[in-house]
């Protein structure tokens, strides 16, 4: 631990002579690596006329390289069993991270130089077009699908001029990500993948000096790029209110207020952050408590800091109750507002807030790389501030606000004069959505890097390094006089708890007529108990800077927590208060009915969810837990009473019942302490409980969710699978992750990179304590709704009819038995992962045998496993889209199969 409680990250910095920022820092508690390589590029650097480049190349980056295949990057990585695989585009900046077995590092800087250093040559007209067509569905699914996207993307267009880089979606427009042409693609590789333009930090069990004749082997002789032209570009203030009108398809209005406040890392950035934390950071926020809790006007509402280097961004938004109209929110958040201006936060408020960050600071890094993690953290210190230590002064920040600081600031920057003001009401949703442009660009150079002497090897992949014992962690387990269960996974590397208090007690206990009665009482607990009141439940955990939660699954309820060592004996209590005694008021009950009302409402703005909740009522029935959605639906809601409630957990909370699962820096002996000291007193022996007989569908058939207006088609394909304890558990896992489970797995590539339908299609094996669902889930264009099932089937099919290669087979059983360690790399995956232990009633060592098991799975196996489980002739398709556009393609829908069979399938509609 360094000074002031502030953790300390050990690192080095140094630079390549070709200009390539290098930050190394050196951790052994798991055997992972994490890559984590910024480029100083993004929208901000984008020219007029081609917003989104920045994000469309990113996707260009996985395309291949002189020496990697395309989708080789994947591929690759997933064999080697990483854990973590992404690239990211912000306003500033983009960046790529692989968190992978750190045996496996020398692979990783292999595909990071290969791409940053031979890409040119393998960028091509028909790669650009398939991107272009993957990222013009990812729009569509997080803007225009998504409810409020169109509104989001209106408060940047109302905060900035249209030639500012910051005045568009990352993501761009349909139309500037159709006109980009090789040419740009090209010289905008040039000018900005270069090493003098990027920062690489590796993080995790290395050995520093090995690392560094790695770095300097693969990147050192990459040639330095032309100087990248500063970006100097005036961001002018709001000096009158900007108000508009968003129309979208949504059964509620929102509103979002918005201002320009300073720079990230500038004077009042980290003050504007507390203050979005007091104003609407939660159940204790200002906002909430007035809008939501007390006045019961709002369903949510939020404040949050986005800090970027031309100006920030701080924003207030709030979702309206039905019959409220988004005048009066508006006037609501004024009236917070005013107060906060005139009297500033109470030192409880801000103590809480700082409390809160801080420790969400120190949590991040628990994690190696990947999103805030601390390869991430030194490159993003770096980024912005050529320093990779600057934690203890970012922390500093926060703890040198005051009162009256927040105050200033509030009064200065949040003036009503210098806002945006935009209503999302339900309305049209307008799309500028163009066709394709046609066919792929003829290539008409041919490019390629500078051949350099000795680079021959490049051209061959790394073997792995001395690979390192893995020895995943088994948890100590031991038992209280009164029945509880817990389990232990030591870690001492942070001075972080997380406990999760897990009862089987979920929704599978459901009554037939009650769908949502698990899920109802499980977030009641936390709305009161006989000793405090749900603000004070809030209040008191972010005074720890705690973070408390409860909820509910089909095979469980739970009550979770996650707080600083310090803190653990008063979460502890606080999360024992909230489980053992809950009050069950009749006013909190009929507040939270009317939330969860407001909120099933509210699904219908989400296709993903309308596609989820048709998916499992199709397949299990109207009597069965297992066909809805935790929520459940209106009519139960309606008719839960509280004698209902008290009795599902007077019955289904007990201790035989239950386990204590905790993860972090605590030995056994502090555990049985805190254990015995807030739950010894807890009774209650356990009960078993029998699912109810399946009564869903079956055959062949379709069923379409009309959604008029819809850019995309919401797809559900599936049938039911198995319970978690079937003895083809593993062979199963092993053979969806070929199938739909990875990146590479056949049925994205076919659908996104092959045929371009989709941003994302994946399938699963829902492995529950019953039979659980087999899905495909993803969204496709509207005009290949028909042609997207129709792969999808013929997938499932190819996969039953013939053993997987030996590729796809090493692949699959690499990426699940070499990524394991990832599961353990946080406290909280710790303690989730331990849970499932408890849940499913599974031995102590099971995660570190689990490899081997893995490994012994066959091709002959997979065959099997397939053959048996996927079952063409049951399949349900679930569509939620336009019925005027997909109806006609699905109707007369028949897809023959390989062995001369041909499914026809029966087709209904239901409405949103």
């Amino acid at each position: 631990m360094a000074h002031n409680n502030i953790p300390e990250l050990k690192f080095e910095k140094y630079t390549l002579d070709n200009g390539l920022d290098v930050i190394l820092s050196e951790d052994h508690r798991l055997p992972l690596v994490a890559v984590n390589l910024w480029y100083h590029v993004g929208p901000v650097n984008e020219r007029p006329g081609l917003t989104g480049f920045a994000h469309l190349f990113e996707h260009m980056m996985f395309e291949g390289s002189r020496n990697v295949e395309a989708e080789g990057h994947f591929r690759l990585l997933e064999a080697a069993g990483a854990s973590d695989i992404n690239g990211t585009t912000d306003f500033d900046r983009t960046n790529y991270f692989e968190t992978l077995p750190s045996d496996q590092l020398e692979l990783a800087l292999w595909l990071e130089s290969d791409r940053m250093g031979y890409l040119l040559e393998k960028l091509d007209g028909r790669k650009l077009e398939n991107q272009r067509d993957v990222v013009r569905n990812e729009r569509r699914q997080a803007v225009e699908a998504a409810p409020y996207g169109l509104v989001q993307e209106a408060i940047f267009h109302q905060l900035f001029p249209e030639n500012h880089p910051y005045y568009a979606s990352v993501i761009g427009s349909h139309r500037d990500i159709e006109a980009a042409r090789l040419k740009d693609v090209r010289e905008f590789f040039r000018l900005y993948y270069a090493p003098n333009n990027a920062s690489l930090a590796i993080v995790g069990d290395i050995d520093p000096a090995r690392t560094r004749e790695l770095v300097e082997k693969y990147f050192g002789p990459i040639p330095a790029g032309p100087p990248v032209p500063p970006v100097s570009i005036f961001t002018p203030p709001i000096t009158l209110q900007r108000r508009i009108v968003i129309g979208d398809q949504v059964e509620l209005p929102r509103i979002y207020l918005a201002w320009i406040t300073d720079p990230i890392f500038g004077e009042s950035d980290a003050r504007c952050d507390l203050i979005a934390r007091i104003l609407g950071g939660g159940k204790s926020s200002r906002l909430y408590k007035r809008l939501v809790y007390e006045k019961r006007i709002a369903q949510d509402a939020a404040a949050h800091q986005y800090s970027l280097a031309l100006g920030s961004i701080f924003t207030i938004e709030a979702t309206a109750k039905p019959g409220v109209t988004p005048e009066d929110l508006e006037r609501a958040v004024d009236e917070e507002l005013e107060l906060f201006f005139r009297e500033g936060p109470s030192r409880e408020e801000l103590s809480g807030a700082r409390n809160t960050i801080e420790t969400s600071i120190i949590r991040g890094l628990e994690t190696l790389g990947g999103f805030g993690g601390v390869a991430d953290r030194l490159n993003l210190y770096n980024h912005f501030l050529g320093d990779p230590g600057y934690l203890p002064r970012d922390i500093q920040r926060y703890r040198d606000a005051t009162t009256a600081s927040l105050k200033e600031t509030g009064r200065r920057l949040l003036s009503p004069q210098s806002r945006v003001v935009v209503f999302g009401v339900p309305g049209d949703k307008v799309i500028d959505d163009p066709p394709r442009s046609g066919q792929a660009e003829k290539d008409e150079e041919t490019l390629s890097a500078p051949e350099v002497s000795g680079q021959e090897w490049r051209s061959r992949r790394p073997s792995p390094g001395p690979s390192a014992e893995m020895q995943l962690p088994v948890p100590n387990r031991f038992r209280l006089e009164n029945g509880l269960t817990v389990y232990l996974l030591e870690k001492h590397n942070l001075p972080l708890v997380s406990a999760n208090i897990i009862v089987l007690s979920g929704s599978e206990r459901n009554p037939a007529n009650r769908p949502g009665l698990a899920s109802f009482a499980a977030e009641m607990l936390d709305e009161g108990t006989v000793h405090r009141s749900a603000i004070r439940i809030a209040e008191d955990a972010e005074q720890l800077g705690a973070g408390i939660s409860t909820g509910s699954t089909a095979d469980y309820s739970f009550a979770a927590f996650r707080a600083l060592k310090k803190n653990a004996d008063a979460a502890f209590e606080l999360a024992a208060d909230v489980l053992l005694n809950p009050r069950f008021d009749g006013h909190e009950i009929e507040r939270i009915r009317h939330d969860r009302l407001t909120e099933i409402l509210r699904q219908r703005d989400n296709p993903n969810a309308l596609a989820n909740k048709a998916f499992f009522l199709e397949i299990y029935g109207e009597s069965h837990p297992y066909g809805y959605v935790e929520l459940g639906t209106e009519a139960s809601q309606n008719s839960i009473t509280r004698d209902e409630l008290v009795q599902f957990w007077r019955l289904g909370y007990t201790p035989g019942n239950s386990a204590l699962v905790v993860a972090g820096d605590i030995t056994p002996a502090e555990l049985l302490a805190l254990a015995e000291k807030h739950l010894s007193g807890w009774s209650g022996s356990a009960n078993r409980f029998a699912l109810p007989a399946l009564g869903g569908a079956t055959g062949c058939r379709i069923v379409i969710v009309d959604k008029p207006g819809l850019p995309q088609t919401s797809l559900r394909i599936g049938h039911l699978g198995v319970e978690r304890a079937h003895p083809d558990c593993i062979p199963l896992d092993v053979m969806n992750t070929a199938l739909g489970g990875l990146f590479t797995s056949r049925i994205n590539m076919n659908l996104r990179e092959e045929h371009g339908y989709t941003y994302g299609a994946s399938s699963a094996f829902a492995f529950r304590r019953g039979p659980g669902p087999f899905v495909v889930a993803t969204s496709v264009r509207t005009d290949v709704t028909a042609a997207a099932a129709t792969e999808i089937v013929k997938e499932l099919d190819r996969m039953r009819i013939a053993e997987p290669t030996a590729e796809e087979l090493s692949i699959a059983r690499d990426s699940i038995s070499r990524s394991l360690p990832g599961m353990f790399e946080t406290s909280v995956q710790s303690a989730s992962t331990a849970g499932q232990l408890f849940v499913h009633g599974l031995p102590l060592d099971y995660y570190r045998t689990l490899p081997g098991e893995v490994d012994a799975v066959t091709a002959a196996d997979v065959r099997r496993v397939a053959e048996r489980h996927l079952q063409p002739e049951r399949l349900l398709i679930v569509a939620v889209g336009d019925r005027s556009f997909i109806e006609p393609q699905l109707e007369d829908l028949r897809i023959t199969l390989a062995d001369g069979g041909t499914l026809q399938f029966t087709l209904s509609v239901m409405h949103s």
